[in-house]
């Protein structure tokens, strides 16, 4: 027997930009998708008076007043599977990067707008997420499933933040996702090749709907990258998301719901932009063993205007997050980069995520950094300063050259504990600014080649014994004696 499909069919009855107004459906709900043309879909997002409103994905240039609009009586969902990795795909889960079709994921769908995780699925975040940035990893520990807020003015660094934190996932079998929301195709492109020079688009998805898409493809370029990672999550593996960035999500949700004459609130913004974020923020979490323990890790980009912290979106998404990264637009210029302000940052989680050997080494190190600021200041307007003012000053200064780090060249957790420890044992006060950087540079890469052992341990049980310690001095000692620099404190480890 022949299959019959019953379809309802309704008639576009009016467009504007990236809105459709229907009529002559009686069936359809909210978050279902409509067929308007080969190569453009909508979704139903409200209702008047006889008509369906629906957002145009797609090719909208295609869809005219009159065209017959076909409702597929199903929620809106996107293929889901292995098949991505690697791979550019649209808020639709179509590729654009020139590759073919992505093939049979074999994996079923996903909906875009699923429910979060509920409390009973989840258990708390006890493992540590290795962003790479050495100040972040040591005064700021993000924990995996963990929601980090990045913010800050425009060209501060937030995405290189982002970018090392993405790049430090090589080998590390977490997926990654960046998800670019009204970015110029420019910058679009320029991570794109980022990805591929470093190997890292092996395990990313990128899904991107830049600054020239449709408005109704940025409003839902981050729902598809949640669904294309939970899929990922529920099969146990961790994941991470990048959204660059949820300003211009808000702007583009603003556009969208002005056109759908829905009443202005503070900065124009739509009343229910708050639940936009916080279902968008929820999805985020830590599985419990039960459920395939898998992780979703987010880290959300916010623009702020002239460092203003208390903006409508900015201070929105500050309470939906487990904390916040906060660029500061003056260190960026005095070239202190990543130009992070430790004063306003905060990790929510806190150092329960982190190593013993970590949390050994970093007690009280951000106090400290902020007390030497502090000091600084008081220190510019005073000639004379005491010894032990002097003493501190100096261990400041050697903190903020450890802190300094290029763009693309994350630090391996292995390489930021020599950093620490040689901090703790002040070895590198005494030495000029140029034998600190050709220490930063080269002292990994040493260890590496002459104690592999103390390598592997570092990575390996991340226990800090006195053996530990001892074979850490003999690496100092012997690294130092080949530049023909002598350390007294060291001598008695040989």
């Amino acid at each position: 027997m022949p299959t019959i499909h019953i379809q309802e069919v309704g008639r576009v009855k009016e467009t504007k930009k990236s809105i459709a107004k229907i009529t002559g459906l009686t069936q359809c709900m909210i978050g279902q998708l409509m067929r308007l043309s080969d190569h453009a879909r909508g979704i139903v997002v409200g209702f008047s008076r006889g008509e369906a409103v629906v957002f145009l994905l797609g090719r909208i240039e295609e869809v005219r007043i009159g065209d017959l609009a076909y409702s597929l009586m199903e929620p809106f969902t996107i293929p889901v599977g292995e098949g991505f990795l690697g791979r550019v795909v649209n808020a639709l889960a179509e590729p654009i990067d020139g590759k073919g079709f992505i093939g049979e994921v074999g994996h079923g769908e996903y909906p875009v707008f699923r429910k979060a995780p509920g409390v009973l699925q989840r258990v708390p975040i006890t493992r540590t997420f290795e962003t790479g940035v050495f100040i972040v990893d040591a005064t700021i520990p993000i924990g995996k499933g963990q929601r980090e807020l990045i913010i800050g003015d425009r060209m501060t660094g937030k995405t290189s933040i982002c970018m090392d934190a993405l790049l430090n996932q090589k080998g590390k079998g977490v997926v990654c996702i960046y998800c670019c929301v009204g970015r110029t195709y420019t910058s679009l492109l320029k991570a794109i090749e980022t990805f591929k020079e470093t190997g890292a688009l092996g395990y990313t998805i990128v899904v991107a709907a830049h600054a020239a898409s449709p408005s109704g493809e940025q409003y839902l370029v981050p729902y598809t990258a949640c669904a294309l990672g939970e899929y990922f999550m529920d099969h146990g593996r961790d994941v991470f998301v990048v959204f660059d960035d949820l300003t211009k999500h808000a702007w583009v949700y603003r556009q969208l719901s002005l056109l759908l004459e829905r009443p202005p609130g503070r900065d124009a913004y739509p009343g229910d932009i708050f639940y936009l974020h916080s279902q968008l923020m929820e999805r985020a979490g830590q599985y419990s063993p039960e459920f395939g323990g898998g992780s979703m890790t987010f880290f959300p980009i916010v623009d702020t205007l002239h460092g203003d912290v208390t903006g409508y979106i900015p201070s929105n998404l500050i309470s939906m997050t487990d904390g916040q990264i906060y660029m500061n637009t003056s260190l960026f210029n005095s070239g202190f980069r990543p130009a992070i302000d430790l004063g306003l940052s905060v990790s929510r989680i806190g150092n329960k995520v982190q190593s013993p050997v970590m949390r050994e080494l970093t007690a009280m190190l951000r106090l400290e950094y902020m007390r030497y600021n502090e000091l600084l200041k008081i220190a510019r307007f005073r000639t004379n300063v005491s010894g032990q003012t002097d003493q501190r000053l100096r261990e400041g200064e050697v903190l903020t050259q450890l802190f300094l780090q290029i763009n693309g060249e994350p630090h391996p957790v292995a390489r930021q504990i020599i950093f620490l420890y040689a901090l703790r044992r002040k070895i590198l006060l005494t030495m000029p600014a140029t034998e600190i950087d050709y220490f930063k540079k080269n002292i990994y890469d040493f260890a590496q080649r002459k104690y592999p052992d103390v390598i592997d341990e570092l990575v390996g049980k991340m226990e800090w014994t006195p053996q530990l310690r001892r074979r850490l001095d003999e690496c100092f000692f012997e690294f130092f004696m080949e530049r023909g620099v002598v350390i007294k404190s060291l001598e008695s480890s040989r």
